[in-house]
């Protein structure tokens, strides 16, 4: 009886004493091969993969013991999948406590405004941690990829600085794109003039698009659009340089001539009139907002000053006389 009281006790001692050791380790910062150790979380992974992962990255402790910590928690089923980092003074409790809240890594990528569809894409394709899902694909594909078949996709995404988990796919972050830009035109067109020359959203995105390529000073962007309207309104050809451009495409190497005015595209607005069959950049908010509500003037010209701003003229002979000025610097 009394050896069973001793082994009774020295079982218990051994308890308290692993028991001590675990609230220990808990508490003490874990071991990493680098200063950070990041892993990627698929929904459904079981903990004892989540446990191994974390030593695969570069925690230095038994997987085992990870796991047996995730299970005796009672916290192991509210791991949320998502990208985490944990880093050096970080403690097994504090790296379940990520997992359980959420607590996800993010990066940032920032699409600009003039932006085109492609540089859409390949700033997408280089951006810090993002899955790429849509090499590989055509333009229709992504955008049928995005429940919007049949839609040509530039204008179409609203640029920004989008945050993301690591591990989110390109196609997440389009998709956000995406929803905000169509939030952005349906709301500036319900600003629109009854009396405007556009006849749609969609009319109004693509002047948009050549406001923000034609815009070098903001303070300049309602005058702008106030140009293009009233050669709208009169039925005078645009006669814009970056809808020439886009429609020269790969083919134009950073120098327009006159034989580039005279290529014949859907886009060579010297040679048709009204606007080009789709957007030619993905325009901001104040563009937006610049084609649905122009500034009143009666310039039908402009051209660049040569410092971001531009000299508006209501007459041709004006506006020779600042081509003349600003231009050939006569």
């Amino acid at each position: 009886m009394k050896h069973r009281r001793w082994a009774l006790l020295a079982l218990l001692m051994a308890a308290g004493a692993l028991i001590l050791a675990g609230m220990w380790w808990l508490q003490k910062p874990l071991t990493l091969a680098t200063e950070t150790v990041e892993v990627s979380i698929e929904l459904g992974t079981p903990p004892r993969d989540i446990a191994q992962a974390w030593v695969q990255a570069g925690v230095q402790a038994p997987p085992i013991l990870l796991y047996e910590w995730f299970r005796w928690s009672g916290q192991a089923r509210k791991i949320r999948a998502g990208s985490y980092e944990v880093s050096r003074g970080d403690t097994p409790v504090k790296l379940l406590e990520k997992m359980v809240r959420g607590d996800e890594t993010s990066a940032t990528v920032r699409l600009i405004e003039g932006w085109t569809f492609r540089q859409f894409r390949a700033e997408l394709a280089k951006a810090e941690a993002l899955k790429s899902t849509t090499v590989g694909l055509t333009d229709a594909q992504i955008m049928e990829a995005l429940g919007a078949p049949g839609v040509l996709p530039e204008g179409r995404f609203h640029p920004d600085t989008y945050s993301y988990s690591k591990g989110s796919t390109d196609l997440a972050v389009l998709k956000r794109a995406y929803a905000a830009m169509k939030k952005r035109i349906d709301a500036a067109w319900l600003e629109h003039s009854p009396d405007s020359p556009l006849k749609s959203a969609d009319e109004a995105l693509t002047l948009a698009s050549i406001v923000e390529k034609e815009t070098g000073t903001a303070s300049d962007r309602g005058r702008v659009a106030g140009v293009f309207i009233n050669r709208l309104r009169i039925g005078m050809p645009l006669q814009t340089d970056p809808t020439v451009i886009y429609g020269l495409g790969e083919a134009f190497d950073g120098n327009l001539r006159k034989r580039d005015l005279q290529a014949d595209t859907p886009y060579n607005t010297y040679l048709r009139a009204g606007l080009p069959p789709t957007p030619i950049a993905m325009p901001g908010k104040a563009s937006l907002l610049a084609a649905v509500r122009p500034d009143p003037t009666k310039a039908l010209y402009f051209v660049a000053r040569g410092d971001g701003s531009s000299e508006f003229s209501e007459t041709l002979a004006d506006h020779n006389r600042a081509v003349n000025k600003y231009q050939r610097g006569k």
